[in-house]
């Protein structure tokens, strides 16, 4: 047995301002538990746990893991990581008691399920946590089919291990057809306690960047582009103090990437049989990590996206945002391994596994894609002409920071793809991107022209119509801003604590466009509705719990507001969901 830490806080009486429980708390060194000499060392499993019927009793607790060489603590789930796979039937009523043998609050969020607020698992905002000691009994019915996941939505506990994958089987025969069925479910791991990740990206926030341009670089540079158009893009860069090798916070340099709970040197395995189909539920279970998933020598046909069927695509590759999930069938026609591969959107590292017909075989690992670096599209210019782009980072520079910082002259001057520094939405705003670009369309930086057939949400068309067919009744616009250099996170410039719930009213129906002021990509979830993508068809739109916005760009989806009760909406990378984040409050009445 694991002792319980000692000295933790416990986190009572939580706000609003604390929906996403634990972030009071954030500062707060926690000290390492003790093992008592009978204390079992969770090793990478080949296989994860799975729990099945409608009755289920769930223990969160300590447990120590080794994934690197060396044994660290983790937060688990019946004493596994990842958590129990959790298989359901649409239809059924669950019941889940879950109890907390942590020193400190917990929870879990159901992620994707409609279900009533009281459900949902997120502490301060729909429930009060679970407290240490406690057991608390989650119960609702199953109104849905398809991949999800559950997850802490207390502190930082997901990224210590606290994360599993459902499996919810329709109560009619499924669209399509396959023999073998697995979760492949991608996370990431660090040695790291996540209080001290947080830290490090508070004190610099390319804390993790060990991909920053070098003397090699410009080099190669100049040969290819000449002295001249080096250093104008080089100066443009340092101008905005912004670095476009900045693809991910936190990256290969700490973590170590999962499947299923696997290291790549551990390599899951997944069997077949020749001429099968096999149908892989891709979930993305990270704190922070985007992956761009591949079978080299298989295609993928998607069949489902975020749990809803999808009519039938074929690709070669898909980038998954964390917290979404896809769901592909493939047909080995050979006699032979072929690895599964899900490499970080910044390209320092990998998960992996293998699909074989032979557990003795194991298929060549692909040599990651080479680091494709920010461009214009990124900084919001992808509208503009090369010579408009041109004259952009000129103005830019030749004005310098005292221009910047006057935004009438910015908005005189008629050319400003980017505002930076100093905005309309304040300290929390270091750019603002006036010429955003559809991103429904974008295999996203670092995919395009790749030689690969890549998924774009553009490709996504619900396998049924569309069920809301009205026209929204209004439009509700939110910027997604950040100030990179200090890793301050918001929405619209105002952080979770500052921000006024956003309200709507019961059965009315809203397009929400979120605008990506930044230069990462963020994966916005809206608990508790489906988030329904405007992709050009309106009979058919694709429904999501969980939209990827690509940098410089915008994404517009439509929402009913069928579920009555408060909501968490926010960002999923986890150190950014302290700052980018509302309350949505559905209730009866007028809006104001």
């Amino acid at each position: 047995m694991i002792n319980a830490l000692k000295g933790a806080p416990q986190l009572l009486g939580l706000s609003r301002r604390r929906f996403i429980t634990g972030l009071s708390a954030l500062g707060v060194a926690v000290t390492t538990p003790l093992l008592s000499a009978s204390a079992k060392v969770l090793q990478n499993p080949q296989r994860s746990q799975v729990l099945t019927g409608n009755q289920f009793d769930l223990s969160i607790g300590y447990q120590s893991v080794n994934f690197t060489g060396k044994e660290r603590i983790a937060t688990v789930v019946n004493g596994s990581l990842p958590a129990p796979v959790l298989r359901w039937r649409e239809g059924e009523r669950v019941t889940l008691r879950v109890t907390n043998h942590l020193a400190h609050d917990t929870s879990l969020h159901w992620h994707g399920l409609i279900l009533p607020s009281g459900m949902d698992g997120v502490p301060g905002m729909s429930f009060a946590g679970i407290k240490p000691g406690e057991t608390f009994t989650y119960q609702f019915d199953v109104k849905q089919s398809g991949t999800y996941w559950y997850h802490s939505h207390s502190g930082f506990q997901e990224q210590s291990g606290l994360y599993g994958a459902i499996v919810i089987d329709s109560a009619e025969p499924e669209p399509f057809s396959y023999d073998r069925d697995y979760v492949v479910l991608l996370s990431d791991w660090s040695d790291e306690k996540p209080e001290r990740i947080y830290a490090n990206l508070k004190k610099m926030s390319h804390y993790y960047n060990r991909q920053e341009r070098t003397a090699s670089d410009l080099w190669q540079e100049i040969q290819h582009k000449g002295i001249a158009q080096t250093w104008q893009d080089r100066s443009m860069w340092n101008q905005m103090r912004m670095s476009d090798r900045d693809l991910a916070d936190v990256t290969g340099e700490t973590y170590t990437y999962l499947m299923n709970g696997n290291t790549p040197d551990n390599n899951w395995q997944a069997v077949f049989n020749r001429g099968e189909k096999i149908r892989l539920r891709f979930i993305n279970g990270s704190a922070m990590s985007i992956f761009d998933v591949r079978i080299p020598g298989l295609k993928m046909t998607v069949v489902a996206a975020d749990g809803q069927a999808v009519e039938p695509v074929t690709v070669e590759e898909f980038r998954i945002g964390t917290a979404e999930t896809y769901d592909v069938i493939v047909e080995p026609s050979a006699e032979q391994a072929y690895t599964l591969f899900a490499q970080s959107i910044d390209r320092s590292g990998y998960a992996r596994g293998t699909l074989t017909p032979d557990l003795n075989l194991a298929a060549k690992v692909p040599v990651m894609d080479e680091l494709q670096p920010l461009g214009h599209r990124e900084m919001g210019m992808a509208g503009m002409t090369m010579a408009a782009a041109e004259m952009k980072s000129n103005d830019m520079m030749d004005h310098g920071h005292h221009k910047m910082h006057d935004m009438s002259a910015m908005k005189k001057s008629n050319i400003g793809a980017v505002h930076h520094v100093a905005t309309e939405f304040g300290p929390q705003v270091d750019m603002r991107v006036e010429q955003p670009v559809n991103g429904v369309a974008d295999p996203g930086f670092g995919l395009r022209n790749n030689g690969r057939r890549v998924l774009s949400y553009a490709d996504l068309r619900n396998l049924y119509p569309t069920e809301d067919q009205r026209q929204p009744g209004r439009d509700i616009e939110l910027h997604l801003t950040g100030n990179m250099m200090r890793y301050m996170w918001s929405m619209d410039g105002i952080k979770f604590a500052d921000a006024e719930p956003l309200h709507l009213r019961y059965g009315e129906r809203v397009r929400i466009t979120l605008v990506n002021d930044t230069m990462m990509a963020h994966p916005i979830h809206l608990h508790g509705m489906w988030s329904e993508l405007e992709t050009g068809d309106a009979g058919h739109l694709p429904r999501k719990h969980t939209v990827l916005v690509p940098p410089g760009s915008k994404i517009s989806y439509q929402v009913s507001a069928n579920a009555l009760g408060v909501w968490a909406y926010h960002c999923h990378l986890l150190y950014h969901m302290p700052g980018m984040a509302r309350k949505v409050v559905v209730s009866e009445g007028s809006v104001s």
